[in-house]
């Protein structure tokens, strides 16, 4: 299984990597992670790869490879689109952040990205902010959407749940499993 994550600096895709690396673990599977970063500093694209399975030998995703993206940001989701493999899904939050080019002015925010993918792909775009806000914390964007994967996988939702509880510091749990929970019913 590979699993592209997608996202803009600060909003938890390298967590999000964690829970969903160690639930394949508990599942038995060879694992391998792989980040890059970029300008995570600055709000630039972050970009972190999981793949899963018998036998895994390398953590990069090519293009037309990944059976998943889960994106944390609508343009990440399009800008990720030409790794999804025939057949695959993108799972996105529908939340725009500008980057750093339609900050300054230099280029303008594309339109209509929702409407783009869905016509290319199979794409299931939710407001996970709002989710996540619900949960009563908008960094949750990020457990919100693991839900929504968590989901759409035949994995035991208790393996998920007690990731969650190894992965995330004591003090945010709480949030967190409410936040995963919002995602899982979405």
């Amino acid at each position: 299984m590979n699993i592209m994550i997608v996202g803009v600096g600060g909003q938890g895709t390298l967590l999000a990597s964690r829970i969903l690396g160690n639930v394949a673990i508990k599942m038995d599977y060879d694992v391998k992670v792989s980040e890059v970063h970029g300008m995570s500093q600055r709000g630039g694209s972050v970009v972190t790869y999981v793949k899963y399975g018998e036998k895994v030998y390398s953590p990069i995703i090519d293009r037309g490879e990944a059976d998943i993206i889960l994106a944390f940001e609508i343009l990440e989701a399009y800008r990720a689109m030409p790794y999804l493999k025939k057949g695959g899904k993108i799972i996105a939050n529908t939340q725009q952040m500008n980057p750093m080019p339609v900050i300054t002015g230099a280029m303008e925010y594309p339109k209509d990205i929702e409407k783009k993918l869905s016509e290319r792909i199979d794409l299931q775009a939710v407001d996970a902010l709002a989710a996540a806000k619900e949960a009563g914390n908008l960094k949750a964007v990020n457990v919100v959407l693991i839900g929504l994967l968590a989901k759409s996988t035949d994995t035991d939702k208790q393996i998920w749940l007690n990731t969650i509880k190894e992965t995330v510091p004591e003090k945010l749990l709480d949030v967190n499993l409410k936040a995963f929970e919002i995602g899982y019913n979405m």
